[in-house]
């Protein structure tokens, strides 16, 4: 019963489905049946799995540029407190700003394409984990510190060594939320600035004769992709090194 119980507020949620479609007067607005045939139809033609692919391919790009360059930033700021002071101020500037917001700029630099979306998706995983990194620092208990000076350890292996462990806890929450960021802000991206991937599918299938039943396919891909993405990072929290920042 215990196994059955995560589906169940599915099962209601494709019943009620079921039924509203049913009782709609327009009949545009597709069953669950509907969006299933128009997801084989897509598989027939070879069209869902080149445009996953290309979704993928992109928040995998902006998302890991973000990763590998903020974090070590933001633990550096949150280290050296003083460059932290001097960038904070324009970090909380930027980062209340909608990365949908760029896409005129992105377009203009880059011109209408992967690049564009790739920055995208960038700028909106960068800013927040900058953030995060910087506050993980920030709460590294001073006993830590202590101990790894009275060690003899210099600032790089403090850093290294005790910094960057007793902030990893802190930093898998941040990494699953920003790749959240991240998919949303591929699929808002690919409606303006692409001509392929998932959120191109919504709006092209609208604009093709009202194919609603394409339009919420490509929503559920979008969903099932996403719930994927964050069960895979997610076991980085199983990690033996990092269980003891998530309680018993």
């Amino acid at each position: 019963m215990k196994r059955l119980l995560p589906f169940s507020a599915t099962a209601v949620l494709l019943a009620v489905w079921f039924l509203a479609a049913r009782r709609q007067t327009s009949g545009l607005f597709p069953n669950p049946l509907q969006v299933l045939s128009g997801l084989g139809e897509l598989l027939r033609h070879g069209l869902l799995a080149k445009y996953v692919i290309a979704s993928l391919f992109r928040v995998t790009w902006g998302y890991l540029l973000a990763v590998v360059t903020a974090i070590p930033l933001g633990l550096l700021l949150g280290w050296y407190r003083r460059g932290g002071q001097a960038l904070n101020p324009l970090l909380q500037l930027l980062r209340p700003i909608s990365p949908l917001a760029w896409i005129p700029i992105s377009i203009l630099w880059f011109g209408v394409g992967d690049v564009a979306a790739i920055f995208l998706i960038f700028l909106a995983s960068f800013l927040p984990l900058v953030v995060a990194a910087m506050n993980a620092v920030g709460n590294v208990p001073t006993t830590l510190l202590r101990a790894g000076r009275n060690f003899g350890l210099s600032n790089p292996r403090l850093l290294r060594n005790v910094i960057l462990p007793a902030a990893l806890p802190q930093l898998i929450v941040a990494l699953r939320i920003s790749l959240g960021v991240a998919w949303l802000v591929v699929v808002a991206a690919e409606m303006i600035a692409v001509n392929s991937g998932l959120g191109f599918l919504i709006v092209d299938a609208r604009n093709a004769g009202n194919r609603y039943d394409l339009v919420v396919a490509g929503m559920v891909m979008i969903g099932l992709i996403g719930l994927v993405l964050d069960a895979g990072i997610r076991q980085l929290e199983k990690m033996k090194a990092l269980r003891w920042g998530y309680g018993s």
